[in-house]
């Protein structure tokens, strides 16, 4: 069967980024016998916005609907304003396509530094999984000052739901925010993180959240938690605060196995997983509806004072590739791409500026395509 995903490199360095990704793919597609891949390239982004003033229209939503996955370069770029093409390109994507889970696996490879003294690979390997469409993210919210009337509406796959905020502030002005979390929205990111912990053999899960302060919301998906963690009793479970856990990452990442959290605190400790395992170069990430089209990328930004000088790290969108296809059942495509990063990393040699070296960003996805071709 053939494969169809489409490419939107994006952004400063994502087109460089972007071009490895799909280089190695291609080594994989010419290595395994029956593997296809049909690659489709979209110019969403900065220079598309700025020349057509689209961001992504109703027609290229459908278009990539036709498509079995999406890999991104990075998005972001100094002359559109902060937010334009995140919230109205990716956000756009990730809602229309309903990719409520966000997967981050935080995996430190052999010969990569961890700032945490003593650390190696066998002390950190762990998975977060971040609920991807509610919580504080639902972009709710406004500003009051005197008497103000506002009505809000979120939309998601599972509801519909409508705020009619009468607000009289007596004094200063304020700004509010709502956080949504919904008992379906919740069930089915903690479902997912449970079965993924059991297909992998992985048998504590640590739920990630607030509840002591934000008792409402996060009272909500510890209730849920709880129910769902009953049909798997072969599987420890914890609940974490999000600032103990912060403290917990750094001092025994080992313990780590399966997090699964909503999705503001799941983007901060994402973040610090990605310094642990060594740096944003070495961490992708996926958007995933486990039944429908998902997205896979780096974690980290564009880049544009790189750009065009074919120097950054694309290992985490080399390794973002390796997620999809392991998302799309292409096990041993993966298994070869994510070995090949592992033996590029053990020699040693072909290391980015990032990683205390001076190879481009085209040597580095040449080594790697060739060790995938190699086997």
């Amino acid at each position: 069967m053939t494969n169809k995903i489409a490419v939107i490199p994006g952004d400063g360095t994502g087109p460089e980024i972007i071009r490895e990704g799909v280089k190695v793919l291609k080594a994989a597609e010419d290595a395994v016998d029956g593997f296809k891949l049909d690659l489709e390239e979209f110019p969403y982004g900065a220079e598309h916005y700025l020349e057509t003033g689209e961001l992504i229209s109703e027609d290229g939503l459908d278009k990539l609907s036709k498509k079995d996955a999406i890999y991104l370069g990075a998005l972001g770029d100094p002359e559109v304003p902060t937010g334009v093409l995140e919230q109205g390109i990716l956000l756009k994507i990730r809602f229309y396509f309903d990719q409520y889970i966000n997967l981050r696996p935080v995996k430190l490879y052999p010969n990569v530094t961890s700032p945490i003294a003593g650390k190696g690979p066998e002390d950190v390997n762990f998975y977060v999984i971040r609920e991807n469409t509610e919580d504080f993210y639902a972009a709710l919210g406004g500003k009051a000052k005197g008497r103000t009337h506002e009505k809000l509406e979120l939309s998601r796959s599972l509801y519909n739901v409508k705020f009619d905020l009468d607000i009289d502030v007596d004094g200063d002005e304020i700004a509010y925010q709502l956080g949504v979390i919904s008992r379906k929205g919740a069930e089915r990111a903690i479902r997912f993180a449970f079965e993924m912990a059991e297909d992998k053999g992985l048998k504590r899960m640590t739920s990630v959240d607030k509840a002591n302060v934000l008792s409402h919301s996060y009272g909500l998906w510890r209730e849920v938690f709880e129910e769902v963690a009953e049909g798997y009793p072969e599987i420890e479970t914890e609940f974490s605060f999000v600032d103990a856990v912060t403290m917990w990452f750094v001092k025994s990442p080992e313990w780590f196995e399966t997090i699964v959290t909503p999705n503001m605190f799941g983007d901060i400790i994402t973040d610090l997983g990605a310094m642990i395992q060594g740096g944003l170069g070495l961490a992708p990430g996926g958007n995933i509806n486990p039944e429908g089209v998902s997205m896979f990328e780096p974690i980290h930004g564009s880049a544009p004072k790189h750009a065009g000088k074919n120097k950054v790290n694309p290992l985490a969108t080399i390794l973002a590739g390796q997620m999809m296809l392991e998302q799309l059942g292409e096990q041993e495509p993966a298994d070869r791409i994510e070995e090949a990063v592992i033996q590029l990393l053990k020699e040693g040699e072909v290391r980015t500026y990032d990683l205390g070296g001076d190879a481009t960003t085209s040597e580095v996805g040449d080594a790697v395509a060739e060790k995938v071709r190699e086997g």
